[in-house]
């Protein structure tokens, strides 16, 4: 069997960055952060810290590294970082255009070659807090991070990975078991999901407190719809869920 770290990356080098790639520029282009799916203002939901001027940030799975170009207009020093050359060369292709400089760094989330306590923010919006194995990213955070900083993450929720219908579409019915979830193999991609039990248990392992979780629901109108989840099922259970955590010890 393929690692999921092999088998994720040739899966963005060959088939989502073609799709995700001309998405880039719009959100590059966004003044004001936007979440996940149904784009949440960060007004609304107060993802990041509220004054990131300063801070070194690392972006674990920036794809084309919107958030770091967000978080880089508000004063911070971003780190990209990302196991598809093709997402990082548009990151790159987006710096020029738009004026904005940035490393960006082609590596393993899990395995960021960067020293410890290296940054004060570490952040991923369906990066590595999605495609990488928990049990091995988000100790990785902890490493990366001073003592002190913040985690932040956005990914699909326990509630939708519980009801896609072959792991792709949301049904309104239970279709696989919640006890044992932890990832689902696609054919050319893997996903990872915990309960949110298990996901508490383990940001507590590696050092971290909670300061929030927050299960977003699909506004009216929504901007588009998706084939994995329409917005009628997410105005009713939450696709996606933002955490926010501190690292409070080693």
């Amino acid at each position: 069997m393929i690692d999921h770290t092999e088998l994720n990356r040739r899966h963005w080098e060959d088939t989502a960055a073609a799709a995700h790639g001309p998405l880039a520029r719009e959100h590059w282009a966004r003044t004001e952060p936007h979440w996940g799916l149904w784009a949440t203002p960060e007004s609304e939901v107060s993802v990041l810290p509220p004054d990131v001027s300063g801070m070194d940030v690392v972006e674990l799975g920036c794809g084309t590294a919107y958030v770091s170009a967000w978080l880089a207009r508000l004063g911070a020093r971003p780190v990209g970082v990302d196991i598809s050359s093709r997402q990082l060369d548009t990151a790159r292709e987006m710096q020029a255009e738009f004026g904005l400089d940035f490393p960006l760094v082609l590596g393993d989330a899990q395995r960021v070659p960067r020293e410890d306590d290296s940054f004060d923010l570490a952040i991923s919006e369906y990066g590595a807090s999605l495609w990488c194995d928990p049990h091995r990213w988000i100790p990785e955070a902890a490493r990366l991070l001073r003592p002190g900083g913040h985690l932040v993450f956005l990914h699909r929720s326990p509630l939708f990975a519980l009801c896609a219908q072959d792991g792709t579409t949301a049904s309104t019915s239970l279709v696989r078991p919640q006890f044992g979830l932890r990832r689902v193999d696609y054919d050319t991609s893997t996903e990872f999901t915990l309960p949110h039990g298990e996901m508490l248990r383990l940001l507590r392992s590696a050092g971290f407190t909670v300061d929030d979780l927050i299960e977003i629901q699909a506004p009216t109108p929504a901007h588009r719809e998706y084939h994995e989840v329409s917005s009628t099922w997410a105005r009713q259970w939450p696709s996606e869920e933002i955490w926010k955590a501190r690292l409070t010890g080693h």
